[in-house]
């Protein structure tokens, strides 16, 4: 085994390797950029090494930076994590030629396996099913449409490098097959120098399944079952569980054979995960194969029982592996969702700043792999992930509700995060019942928004917590203030219940409290007819979090007040709740309604980045919803849209230049 090794990678990926190296006595190095000078990882290794500045192109895209820094700091093997260089050739050779020990699969493997034409080619010869389609890179536009015909429409064009989904069409009838296959190139040619391009069968609303392959350079290899990962935005995936509820045992025997004969083929070593794709009726095709550890391997993890970091690295070692096929045993359910940096009301656009509180879920079953904690700063220059929640339960029942609590108490502030999205996700019945495709969040969804109205007795139970806590903290000032009441003349009758009406949006419910609520008693309380008996907790108003049993159940919130009212986060609900006594709201149609005074003669910055491009120019007539600016944060290209139809009077940025968040990109001309 080694005694030291480093970490290629940031965030929580090096924060979870340096968790198993410390526990089999691992000594580690970190490497940081000037973006990463107080993160969480750098402090937790046993050593750090600067390699550079914040782009990763100058810090961990650098091969040459990252060798460098484990011959001088005495490391024996070099662990890529997952993104950054973890599927790079040149990368594996490099480290190869230093002497050093890639963590990971040969060079010539992870070469071969990045390439989905020769991949495929490659699965096919070791009797792996694939979707029908060319192995070789089409030529134009003529062949493209012979075999389209030949395989049937619809058809994918994909790109022979990379992945994400940059430069895939979907083409489904000959006559758009010109301009498809121009876009594709044109995009596959910018996102990775490459302009090969072929065709497959598109499968409609597929699955998307992949298997956990390990295997040992003496040549055993072993599956550790599947993880589904259909629920997806953009290519990306969002939700992962294992198992799948769509597999049965012989249908996961077949794809773990299936998989297990490619690595064989593939003369693979390491961890590696072979990627398919599953129709509705079951039939599996070979997708792609990654030749790293992938983001959601804890939903494995947890139900197997075994540190995938640790097989690694004793594989890396030369050790075999120490147990065969039948070793391998399952246990319960995992579901496992991406906590990410950004805004799904505003399009996922990325969010950065400080977080300013951070508080994670604890408890039986349940796991958070973070990168972050309470200061730490989200900058632009990496991938918006901060953390994953990992939920383990008997049935898949049990760790979705886990899941789902868990993320209900899940608090981080000074950027927007998808908790409240994925949260809602998991709240759809047609997750529930285990109804999921890769199109799943587009038939759903609405942007980040949720085409359901949400669930009643959701809402209630929000309106219940709101209103106690209005009422108690009401009644908390009242008391505050008894020693200045007199005591001439008789005393106010308070009476032993309590009503209100409560506001969200455009929901509008009466709540009625018996009774003076007491810490560690019951009280009832009523919502809309609807009867809840709920134990008072002890209330501590500086606190952003609220657990209530109410019926029986357990239930948690994440609360902020506005002014004097009450946000309240729930089950994917995330609502301002107005609470009102009767008289209160009799007054209400008495009050002005709120202007908006949002400027419509500007172009605000939706968020701090790079200026990638400039799509107007002074003097230009602009439509609403059309794109005026190209932004480039955390990877990711955004597109920033005019709020107005009208003439554009200024352009305030040009190509190039950084901008920050609410910086005016553009004025327009004001309407005379």
């Amino acid at each position: 085994m080694f005694n030291k090794i480093l970490i290629a990678n940031r965030g929580e990926i090096a924060i979870r390797i340096i968790r198993t190296c410390n526990r089999l006595g691992i000594s580690t190095v970190a490497v940081y950029s000037d973006a990463d000078s107080r993160s969480l990882h750098r402090h937790l290794a046993d050593e750090a090494v600067h390699i550079g500045e914040s782009p990763s192109q100058k810090s961990y895209l650098d091969i040459g930076k990252i060798v460098a820094a484990a011959k001088a700091t005495g490391a024996q093997a070099i662990h890529p994590g997952y993104g950054f260089l973890s599927e790079k050739a040149d990368f594996a050779k490099a480290i190869q030629d230093a002497g050093l020990v890639l963590i990971g699969p040969p060079a010539e493997v992870i070469d071969v396996m990045g390439d989905k034409i020769t991949s495929k080619e490659l699965a096919k010869n070791a009797g792996v099913p694939v979707i029908p389609g060319t192995i070789e890179a089409i030529k134009d536009e003529k062949e493209a449409i012979a075999i389209a015909a030949e395989i049937g429409y619809p058809i994918l064009l994909k790109p022979a490098a990379g992945g994400g989904g940059k430069g895939m069409r979907i083409v489904r009838k000959p006559e758009d097959m010109k301009d498809a296959l121009a876009a594709s190139r044109k995009e596959t040619l910018k996102a990775f120098n490459d302009t090969r391009v072929f065709v497959e069968r598109y499968i409609e609303q597929p699955r998307h399944i992949e298997i956990q392959v390990l295997a040992d350079s003496q040549g055993h290899v072993v599956h550790l079952g599947e993880r589904e990962c259909s629920i997806q935005r953009r290519y990306q995936k969002v939700i992962e569980e294992s198992p799948s509820p769509a597999v049965s045992p012989e249908l996961r025997e077949r794809m773990g054979r299936a998989a297990c004969d490619l690595a064989r083929q593939a003369k693979y070593v390491n961890a590696g995960t072979v990627e398919f794709v599953m129709d509705a009726q079951h039939n599996f095709y070979f997708l792609e194969m990654n030749t790293r550890l992938q983001v959601e391997h804890p939903v494995t993890e947890m139900v197997t029982g075994l540190d995938l970091v640790e097989l690694q690295l004793r594989i890396a070692a030369g050790e075999p592996l120490p147990f065969d096929q039948s070793g391998v045993t399952f246990n319960g359910w995992a579901i496992e969702a991406r906590i990410c940096a950004e805004d799904p009301t505003r399009g996922f656009i990325p969010s950065t700043g400080m977080i300013t509180r951070y508080a994670a879920p604890r408890g039986k079953g349940t796991r958070v792999d973070s990168g972050v904690n309470i200061g730490g700063k989200i900058d632009v220059y990496y991938d918006s992930m901060l953390a994953k929640l990992i939920c383990h339960g008997k049935t898949r029942e049990d760790a979705r509700r886990m899941l789902i609590e868990a993320l209900n108490g899940y608090h981080i502030e000074g950027v927007s995060t998808n908790i409240d999205f994925v949260t809602s996700v998991l709240c759809l019945p047609e997750f529930a019942e285990g109804a999921l495709t890769t199109g799943f969040i587009d038939q759903h969804f609405d942007g980040g928004v949720s085409k359901r109205s949400p669930s009643l007795q959701y809402l209630q139970l929000a309106a219940l917590a709101a209103t106690l806590i209005y009422h108690t903290r009401t009644v908390a000032v009242r008391e505050s203030l008894l020693h200045m009441v007199s005591d001439i003349g008789g005393k106010r009758d308070l009476g032993r219940m309590h009503q209100y009406k409560v506001r969200c949006q455009e929901d509008l419910f009466e709540a009625a409290l018996e009774g003076t609520p007491v810490s560690g008693e019951t009280c009832t309380i009523r919502v809309d007819g609807s009867t809840y008996r709920v134990e008072i907790p002890t209330f501590e108003f500086f606190r952003r979090r609220l657990k209530l049993n109410i019926n029986g159940q357990n239930y948690r919130f994440r609360i902020r007040f506005e002014e004097s009212f009450i946000f309240m986060s729930f089950n994917g609900i995330s609502r301002l709740f107005e609470v009102y006594t009767p008289k209160e709201w009799e007054m209400m149609r008495f009050m002005p309604q709120k202007a908006d005074q949002s400027l419509n003669n500007i172009l605000l910055c939706p968020m701090p980045g790079l200026v990638v491009d400039v799509l107007a120019q002074k003097g230009e007539r602009v439509f609403r919803g059309q794109n005026l600016v190209i932004l480039e944060s955390m990877k990711m290209e955004s597109g920033v849209a005019s709020p107005v139809d009208g003439v554009i009077a200024e352009v305030l940025v040009n190509k190039g230049q950084a901008v920050e968040a609410d910086e005016v990109l553009i004025k327009f001309e004001l309407e005379k």
